[in-house]
Parts: C-alpha cells; structure tokens; sequence
C-alpha cells in the first residue's frame, strides 16, 4: 500500500521539544550567495533549534547537524537507560507522546526579506509536524547583476514512528481497512502498544465475533530494532460528518501518536427524473408513472409538471437577438425587421393585446424550469422585445426596406454589402426577394420596382444556368456547361416559383438530380413542387427525405440525420435544413406527428435556449415556426387542462387565444405533500388542441445503489482493469533501420458490481454519455470511490476527446464541456487502488450550468479492495 503523500517517504528524526526554527543565512561578500554551507550547529535557545550557516565548513561538519539536534533527545535516553539499569520491581511506564496534528506540504514561504550589512538574516517559523526531509532553497538578488542560489535540508524524525493510512475521505455506508504502519528505529526490539481512537461518531470499528472493542482497538506487537509492523483495523462508515482517527505506538523508551480529520459524505444525491408527453388533438388524456424511494430527506422532494398548447410560440423570444445584432450586411439588414414583422401578425391575427401580454408573459416551453425572468437573466435574454411595440416595428421596417432599396445593385441584384465594388450573388439576391415577398404577404410596403428588379436579376440568372445544363446534354458538349443541377439552382427555383415565376425545365433538370442535392436542396425543391402544384415530384421528394428522419419515441423529436460534410456551406446547415424540411411538412401534413417533433427539436437546441447559431438560420427558423403556428392550430387554443394525482385533482387550468401568453402553466408539490411509493401523474384535456407536458421529479435519494436516471442526457459509467501485456512496435534505429520497442499497453477486463482487486492495480473509468441534443455548458462529476487515487495529479486542459477541462479533486474528478455536439461521446481517466476495503463509488452526475432541467446521473458500482 502506498504511503499518504503528506508524511512522506523518508521517516527522520523530531524536534520534540522545538518550538521554532531560526535559520541564518551567511552571504559570501560580493558574490552572492555561496550556498548554504553543510557544518551547521545546534544549540538549544527558549526551546527553538538555532542552525547557524557557517561559511567554509568541512562535509563531515554535516553531520553534526543530526547530533546536535538529538543531544537532547540522546539526554533523556541514556537518563532512562540508566533507570531501567537499576533494580525495579515494577515494569516501566509507557511514555506518553506528543499527538501530531499540524500537517503541512510547505513550511513558510517568504517573498522577499532584507538583509543586514552583513549579508545576513533571520527567517522564525513553527515547523509543521510531518517526520520528513524539508528542503530550504533561498534565492537573492545583491548589487549590481550579481544573484546568487543555496539549498540545504532540515531533517526531522523520531526513533520510533507511527504513520497513519486511510483514504482522502469517507462515504457512508463503506467499510475501510485503517492502518498503523510502525517504525523503531530504537537501538533494542520493542513490545509496542498500538491504538486507534476514533472521534466524531461516524465510524465505527468492526469488531470481529469473540473479540471484545477494547482488545480489538488495542493491540501489542513486537517490533525487532530497525524493523517495522502494520496493525489494521475495519471500519464501518455510518454517518456523514467529520472523522478524527488518532493512531498512538506507545513503548517505554519512546512513543509517538498522530491525529487526522477526513470528511464523511452522505451516501447520497440530489436526482432528477424527467418525463415527457403529448395529447395529440384526436386524445383527451396521458399520463406518467413515478416511484417515491423511501430513503431519501423529504424536504428535498419536489415534483413539478409544466405545460403548453404550443412549443411554436416560444419563437418569440428569439426576436431581440436579430433586432440587436450589431452589423448591417444585406442579410442582417433584412433579418432584423422581417421576422418580428411574421411573428406580431401572428399575434395581431389572434386579437391578442400586444401590450398586455408585454406585461406578463408566461414561458411557452415546458421543459424549461425556473421563473421565467430568472432564466432570462441566465440565459443573457435580452431586456427589449419590439414584437409588442407596434410603432417600434413600424420604424424597425421602414429603416430596413430603405436601407435595402439603397443597398440594390444597378442590376438590380444585391450583394453582401454594397457600393463600389460589390458584386450581386444568386444566393443573397434569392434571400432578399424571398423576404420581401414575404414581408408583403404580412402587410408590409415594398416599393414594386425594387422587388420586380430583383425577381428580374433571378431570372436571367436561371436561364445562364438553364443554358450550362442544356450544353451538358450535346454532344460534344459546349462550353459553358455543367452536369448537374445543384441546391443554389434549388433556392433560386423556389424563391422565383413562390413569386409566380414557374420553370418546367429547371423544375425537371432538378428533379432527375434531386439525389446529387443535399436535404437542404431536396427540401427546396419539394416546396417549389408543392408551389406549382407537381405533387407526384414533391411526394417523392419528401420519401426520399424521410430516409434520413430520426425519431426519438422517449423524447418525443425527430431530426434529419444529414449525411456527407458541408457544415461550411449554406446548403449544409444542420439548423436551416430541418427548418425548411419543417415547412415542408407543415404544406403537405400540418398536423402530422413528424412535423411536431421536429419543432420540439429545433427549440430543443437553441442558444442560449433563445436563439440558434447565426441570424440567418434564426429568421429560417422562425419562418417555419411561424407557419407551423398558423397550420396546425395551435395559435388558437381552447381547452381546459386537469392535472390528477393518483387520481384526485390537484389543478384545472383553462387555456384560450385570449389569455396565451399569460395562463398557470405549472403545478408544483414539495415536501410530506409528495408521498414515499408508486404514484400515477395523468393530464386531461377537455376541448380542442394539442398539449405538450414535462414532469420533473427531483429527490435526494438515499437508496443503496441509486438507479440511473436521464432524458435528454444520458451517462453511463464503466469500470475496468487494466491487465498488462508484451506488445512491441516498429521504430527507426540510429542508421535508419528498423528497430522494434517495447511499449505500454494494457488489456481492458471489465469489472462488475463487487469485483475484487488488489491494491496497486490499475483501472480505467470510461465515461459514456449520449446526447440527444447540442448543448452547451456541461459539467460531468464523476464521484470517486474512497479507496482509489487518479494517476494524473495537475487539473487542466488534458487532451481527452471532448476538449474538457479536468478538475481532480479529493472525492470527484470532473468534465466541464464548453459544446458537447448531439450524438454518443466517450471519455475515460484512470485511477490506482490503494487501501483496502469496501467502497461506493456513487453515480456519475451530469448537468448543465445554467439549465436546472437538464440533469442525468449514472448508476451506483461497489467494489472491493485487498492487499
């Protein structure tokens, strides 16, 4: 077993009677230090050691050091000696020692001190009571460029010595071996008495069956002169608190004894349980079934359940991330008006009172918990929201329909920017005549030559491409060409097909190269189809998409799963294909099951659970959430929502158009109310619409072995030995040859609940979290077992495949992801065991930072350590 590091390898001899340590420092004159030399002596002075550095001092003169500082101790010896020389009828006393418990790594540190004239100076410290070997480095600095180092070494020991071994910590409901290791560096063999006293009732000694606790605590062994014995004692953790073990070697020439607190940990958590539904339009109730553990503290028992007619109409607090970002390219120009403009008409459309509804908004998501004008300050929400400010946003549009007329090209294109030596661009000309066309459908004013100018400049851009694809089809064939339509043609045929400008061809050259677009292009051009009204395209279209549809039944979402790698361009954007895949489905099946899980995963994995990744993909992604708003009904609720408890009513909420933003959305239990067993939550909906909900069950459980939990996060840990074997690798030798080395490697054994190891061995902790979702901000603590130490020490930025920064800590070492991508992850560390026993290692915790509903832990493992 491996020695605890703050008493060192290194047993030496104790000041026992040293109340400090005055070292004096000599500076060689004119030169710096010298060093500090080996001759040292020892005198005693108000019961402090003197070492005084005396310049030019013999190597020999080293050793004087050790005997001055033992003259004493030596003294009291041979006093005693003598006495037990003497005829004595009764055996001697056990000489009572002094009980260690000032433990340091660092002794003093001193930043800058001032020398006498000299070159002198006095440094007074209390020396800690580790038994070790300390080193004194000084450094100075004299006139001129003139520096100077010197190292020596403080050496304090006793001749008999104990040393304690337990873990860093405790964790209730364990069982630790504790260890008395015994030193005698006494001139004879000795009966030593060791003991352990135990303080705090946290722990408690296992005494074995026929042996009584006095006899058990208390033992005698026989130590030969030079040699040393280890006494163990099990323990039984079997509180939380603070743990004092005192562990004394009592003999009757010289004793020693040392104290040590450690943390005890409740055998214990603080878990979540997230649930999830929906009552589709065409149902009247659903509900969840949950288990109450009886271990647990019952005033950490809370049960929330939130819910909402519509997920769509949280787009509203995306609004002031567009309306307030600082630039003013040609697509911010647009996006910064047009998508308030889509979501006030929504809400005008519904009779709503803009400013009331200002006033007292109610949070629309229902999986998100906490006050909602808290999770705005968490999530840097910002403070203004023009959507109900209608002469702001009358300003807000004419601003920016002036500011795109000026920014139009002579040709009626537009560019990024503009001015001189702007270029137009097909795809920002495309992006600017879709939201003007859009902007009128929504009862904006558009000066007609400007967006006729722009529908212009597409057209003549699709006949050159119409052209490059009919040169392809000759043969031979003539320049320019190209083979294949592709997703710029795709936007360019929706944007000019939506405005009334229909052609057959492209809409064919698109359709046969459909497969060589990405779901970005494929999602275009089914929205042209449906346009025109070619169903038989756009069907086939939307078949050949759902190939790459992903549903989560536990979730309740769906997403594409895009294949190939174009995050770079446009037409690869992960967020902007599943929203125009959204308005796709809200076209053809508004009300469809597909369509409403896509919504939920698209506000699922939103910034700052407020916007998504650029302003561009923000205005695409209210666009379509926006029209699935209006489609599918669910801007216009009426129903009455029941909320039952084991079937009593607990809450009934009525829910209409009028009061949609302000309506109780939330049932909260805490406490005794929240009872120990099975309990059944059920929702009922009496009127039309859809309703979404989330429960959320949160306890500090106290189970022996704490069971998994997770929703949207899912972590599973995984334990295994680390069995070395021989394995060599190829390398070049000093001519260039081929040499073959030896290298490290290790075979994995995974390890059960209760696997046995020995001590020293190695174990590797792989940690395998999925994410259902793009997250930001995570922590991942993975509790450690007592018994058990990290083989790496320094916290940081160690290389590990989710980019984390690694804090190693007593009893955790933990992950803190800045972006943890959607899909499954792995990461590992390793760790060594040591002292022997029976240890918890209590479930992985993950959370997010600053979303309090997104929690998931692991499951509980035990495992047991041997010498």
């Amino acid at each position: 077993m491996a020695n605890l590091g703050i008493f060192g390898e290194t047993v030496v001899e104790e000041l026992e009677e040293a109340d400090a340590l005055i070292v004096r420092e000599r500076r060689k004159g004119g030169a710096g230090f010298g060093g500090f030399p080996a001759a040292q002596r020892g005198l005693r002075q108000n019961g402090a050691m003197l070492l005084e550095a005396l310049p030019g001092a013999p190597p020999a003169a080293e050793r004087q050091v050790v005997a001055a500082l033992a003259a004493p101790l030596a003294a009291d010896r041979q006093v005693a000696e003598n006495a037990a020389a003497e005829p004595q009828e009764a055996p001697a006393e056990l000489v009572q020692p002094m009980i260690r418990q000032a433990f340091a790594d660092t002794a003093l540190w001193v930043g800058a001190l001032e020398t006498r004239p000299d070159g002198t100076v006095d440094v007074q410290l209390n020396m800690p009571e580790n038994l070790t070997t300390w080193k004194i480095r000084v450094w100075s600095l004299g006139p001129g460029t003139r520096v100077g180092e010197a190292t020596t070494e403080v050496i304090t020991r006793k001749d008999l010595i104990v040393r304690l071994q337990a873990p860093r910590f405790f964790v209730e409901k364990d069982e630790v071996v504790l260890s008395a290791n015994v030193h005698n560096y006494l001139s004879t063999a000795k009966d030593v008495q060791v003991m352990l006293e135990l303080e705090g009732g946290t722990l408690r000694p296992l005494v074995p069956e026929g042996t009584s606790e006095t006899d058990y605590l208390v033992r005698t062994v026989r130590v030969e002169a030079g040699g040393e014995a280890r006494v163990d004692w099990r323990v039984a953790v079997v509180a939380e608190g603070q743990a004092t073990v005192r562990m004394k070697a009592l003999t009757d020439e010289e004793s020693d004894a040392m104290q040590m607190s450690f943390p005890c940990y409740v055998h214990g958590m603080l878990k979540m349980d997230s649930f999830c539904g929906v009552i589709r339009p065409d149902q009247e109730t659903a509900s969840v079934t949950f288990r109450v553990p009886a271990e647990r503290r019952p005033e950490h028992t809370r049960l929330e359940v939130r819910w909402s007619p519509t997920l769509a109409g949280a787009l509203v607090d995306a609004l002031p991330y567009l309306v307030d970002y600082p630039y003013g390219c040609t697509e911010q120009t647009l996006n910064r008006f047009l998508p308030t403009v889509i979501v006030q008409k929504i809400l005008v459309d519904m009779g709503l009172d803009l400013e009331e509804i200002r006033n007292k908004q109610v949070n629309l998501n229902p999986q998100e918990l906490g006050p909602a004008t808290e999770r705005a300050r968490q999530w840097q929400r910002y403070l203004r929201n023009p959507v109900f400010d209608r002469k702001e946003v009358d300003r807000m549009v004419k601003d920016g329909v002036q500011r795109l007329t000026e920014m139009q090209l002579s040709d009626g294109g537009w560019g990024w920017f503009s001015g001189w030596g702007e270029i137009p661009s097909a795809h920002m000309t495309a992006l600017v005549v879709h939201g003007l066309w859009l902007a009128q459908q929504n009862d904006v004013a558009v000066v007609p030559d400007v967006l006729e100018r722009g529908i212009q400049w597409l057209l003549r851009y699709q006949q050159e491409q119409l052209q490059r694809l009919e040169n392809a089809q000759k043969n031979p064939k003539v320049k320019p060409w190209k083979d294949h339509a592709d997703n710029l043609d795709a936007l360019v045929y929706m944007v000019l097909a939506e405005v009334g400008h229909d052609e057959p061809r492209m809409r064919e050259f698109l359709y046969r190269d459909r497969l060589k677009l990405t779901p970005y292009g494929m999602a275009m051009l089914g929205l042209a189809c449906h346009q025109v009204g070619d169903l038989p395209k756009r069907d086939m279209v939307i078949r050949n998409l759902r190939q790459f549809v992903v549903e989560d039944d536990e979730n309740d979402t769906a997403w594409l799963r895009l294949p190939g790698s174009y995050w770079w361009f446009w037409y690869g954007d992960e967020i902007e294909t599943q929203a125009y895949f959204l308005k796709l489905l809200v076209r053809t099946e508004p009300r469809g099951e597909l369509a409403r899980r896509l919504v939920k995963y698209l506000l699922n994995n939103r910034k700052h659970a407020t916007y998504w990744n650029s302003t561009r993909d923000t205005a695409i992604c209210i666009e379509a959430l926006a029209e699935f708003l209006r489609a599918s009904g669910e801007a216009k609720p009426e129903m009455t929502v029941e909320v039952y408890l084991d079937g009593q009513l607990v809450k009934a909420v009525e829910i209409t158009p009028a009061n949609l933003f302000a309506f109780d959305n939330a049932l909260v239990l805490e406490g005794e109310p929240v009872t120990t067993g099975e309990h059944r939550l059920e929702l009922k909906k009496r009127g039309t619409g859809v309703l979404y909900f989330n429960a959320y069950l949160t306890t500090f459980s106290l189970e022996d072995y704490i069971p998994p939990a997770g929703l949207e996060i899912k972590v599973e840990r995984k334990y295994y030995r680390l069995r070395p074997v021989e394995a060599e690798r190829p390398a070049a030798g000093a001519r260039g040859q081929v040499v073959w080395q030896r290298v490290e490697k290790y075979e994995r054994e995974p390890l059960p609940d209760l696997s046995l190891l020995k001590s020293g061995e190695l174990v590797e902790i792989e940690l395998e979290i999925e994410s259902k979702n793009d997250y930001e901000y995570l922590v991942f603590e993975d509790m450690k077992p007592a018994g058990f130490e990290p083989v790496d020490l320094r916290s940081g930025y160690i290389p590990n495949p989710l980019g984390a920064y690694i804090e190693f800590r007593d009893n955790r070492v933990v992950f803190f992801v800045r972006w943890l991508a959607q899909g499954k992850h792995s990461v590992s560390y390793r760790m060594r065991a040591e002292i022997p026993g029976r240890f918890s290692a209590l479930p992985t915790r993950a959370s997010a930072m600053y979303a309090p509903e997104l929690r998931a832990n692991s499951s509980e493992l035990k495992l047991r350590i041997e010498d």
